[in-house]
């Protein structure tokens, strides 16, 4: 088995070579066909998240290095454990990877991705960045019928956290426009469920005129550089002077936060996804006179990947922009995504 590991923190990554893991019990081994290399992967490899104010969160107690990452993960069933039920060798299927104890409150009521003491492939539990990976139940299996390899791995991560933040907004304000923040790889998952989950081709704010254009490409309504002195009259005039229902921002950082906060109508809805970091501060009586919300969420249930997994093989959602590389390629890919330099979602193949 090769693998890519995190190994010290900042470090390039190290290629591993050892035995294929055997399955126990009710485990499950994937020989990986895909896996993809996605935003919050940098900040793990950096190996902290920037809380603001100078303060940081550090991943060391979280991922435990040596750590193979990568949580985007498609593969052929080679193998498995002897009490498992639910997957057959042979079987190609995309891993839902946000997988908690199974013990805790959140777990047992079906939200395993708010499970406070999680085992996430890729994060608490080695992952894709490898030719095998050992998933522990083939409940965490899910068929992606004729996609491409390359494409059905991302809806792990990428797509499920555009797909849940996306959801956030159904029903919200009915037919008013959204803003998407953000145009990179997650931000483009999101303009396209948008369309697919809420019938409307939202606004895209971003800094980059490149992925604006990209984001015109795929289905944005109209996009805007948020640091344009008149980006907020612009998207006050796109809606007619009321301000979006929700603003998505997919970036995470006090700036892009700030920017979805002022572009809000009344009642209007602020979905934090992204984890660049910083700070947020607005007065507080803001919060009664407008009647907003600011809101976080994090990748999605197990049921939102059933529900999105079967809107995508049926040809509902369409997809976005994929950069190929190859597995021993895996710290260039990290090192092109941390500077900004891949163009959708960049995909790791053996």
């Amino acid at each position: 088995m090769k693998s890519y590991k995190v190994v010290e923190f900042g470090q390039p990554l190290q290629k591993v070579e050892e035995a294929n893991p055997v399955p126990k019990g009710t485990e499950v081994l994937l020989r990986i066909t895909a896996a993809g290399v996605c935003h919050s992967d940098v900040h793990l490899w950096e190996g902290f998240f920037d809380m603001g104010g100078g303060n940081k969160y550090s991943t060391a107690k979280t991922m435990n290095p040596p750590r193979t990452m990568g949580h985007e993960i498609v593969g052929d069933v080679v193998a498995v454990g002897p009490d498992s039920k639910g997957a057959r060798v042979g079987d190609k299927a995309v891993v839902y990877p946000w997988i908690g104890c199974g013990k805790c409150w959140y777990c047992q009521n079906g939200t395993e991705n708010l499970c406070p003491t999680p085992h996430a492939l890729g994060v608490n539990d080695d992952g894709g960045y490898a030719d095998h990976v050992l998933v522990p139940h083939a409940k965490y299996l899910y068929s992606y019928g004729n996609l491409p390899v390359e494409l059905a791995c991302l809806y792990s991560c990428s797509g499920i956290t555009a797909f849940g933040a996306v959801k956030k907004a159904v029903g919200h304000d009915a037919g008013k426009p959204i803003l998407v923040i953000g145009a990179g790889g997650v931000g483009l998952m999101g303009v396209r469920f948008a369309k697919a989950v809420l019938g409307r081709e939202p606004i895209v704010a971003d800094i980059d005129e490149n992925k604006r254009q990209l984001a015109l490409k795929n289905g944005a309504s109209a996009v805007v550089d948020p640091r344009d002195k008149e980006a907020r009259k612009t998207v006050m005039d796109l809606t007619g002077g009321t301000g979006v229902a929700a603003a998505i921002d997919f970036v995470g950082a006090e700036a892009s936060a700030q920017f979805g906060w002022r572009a809000l109508g009344r009642g209007g809805r602020l979905i934090v996804v992204g984890l660049f970091g910083g700070t947020f501060a607005t007065p507080m009586p803001m919060f009664a006179f407008t009647g907003n919300t600011i809101m976080g969420s994090v990748t999605g249930t197990p049921a939102e990947m059933k529900e999105m997994m079967d809107l995508v093989t049926s040809g509902k959602a369409e997809p976005v922009p994929i950069v190929r590389r190859k597995l021993d390629d895996a710290d260039a890919a990290l090192q092109d995504l941390r500077q900004g330099l891949v163009m959708g979602r960049a995909v790791l193949v053996p």
